[in-house]
């Protein structure tokens, strides 16, 4: 396994010339705020510069963020080619990004959950309201609970549209919250049991379709379901 070789390391799960795609640790930053803790976009231009002894800046392009308890695949672009190519197929809503995800309560065993939400900035929350409400955006996603396991079940989420907070919020709207997200209504664990799976794209410059997934991490909660639902 390849890794950043930084503090903390960080398991890179692809690279070539344009992309380099990591398993992000759950806990970690994606890019850097006002704590000055660790995060993947500075960890990863510290690995870029050290491993091909590149003078200057280094140019590496956060493509899109994962919310910092969460775990999983994130790409970044090491051109502005690709980042721009990348870019446009998320606008475009082209890039499939398929989540885990360890819930409670009752899940059926599939869904197609629509809600509209809205962030609050001050206290970075986000909940569901009523369509006309200002600045309200769209959210959809689809699930299939994939096992059970006591009174935990797990489940493989699509989502349709990538709003902040989606998944932990319109999972807790249906009653069935995320596992230790206690921001969203669920305390049985420090931290959400969420792991961004797989991302499916468009490769920016050989123009074929490429997958990149990561298994989750092999602790409590993940541990207790069969890895034959991670392939």
């Amino acid at each position: 396994m390849k890794t950043t070789r930084t503090n903390p390391e960080i398991e890179i799960i692809f690279e070539d010339n344009h992309l380099l795609v990591v398993n992000k640790p759950e806990g970690l930053l994606s890019q850097e705020d006002h704590t000055g803790d660790p995060d993947i976009l500075t960890l990863c231009r510290k690995y870029i510069k050290k491993e091909y002894k590149k003078p200057g800046n280094v140019f590496l392009g956060l493509l899109h963020r994962l919310d910092r308890p969460v775990s999983g695949v994130m790409m970044l672009a090491k051109t502005s080619k690709a980042a721009s190519r990348i870019s446009e197929q998320i606008r475009r809503r082209t890039i499939k990004k398929k989540y885990l995800a360890v819930v409670t309560g009752n899940p059926p065993p599939n869904g197609y959950l629509t809600h509209y939400l809205l962030k609050d900035e001050k206290t970075n929350t986000v909940r569901v309201v009523e369509p006309n409400i200002k600045h309200a955006q769209d959210a959809k996603l689809m699930f299939q609970r994939v096992e059970t396991v006591g009174d935990l079940h797990l489940l493989k989420v699509s989502l349709i549209t990538g709003r902040p907070h989606q998944i932990r919020v319109q999972l807790s709207e249906e009653g069935y919250p995320i596992l230790g997200d206690q921001k969203y209504g669920e305390s049985n664990r420090s931290t959400p049991a969420l792991h961004a799976f797989s991302l499916e794209l468009e490769h920016p410059t050989l123009k074929k379709e490429i997958i990149f997934s990561a298994k989750p991490p092999q602790i409590n909660p993940w541990s207790k379901f069969s890895i034959k639902t991670y392939s």
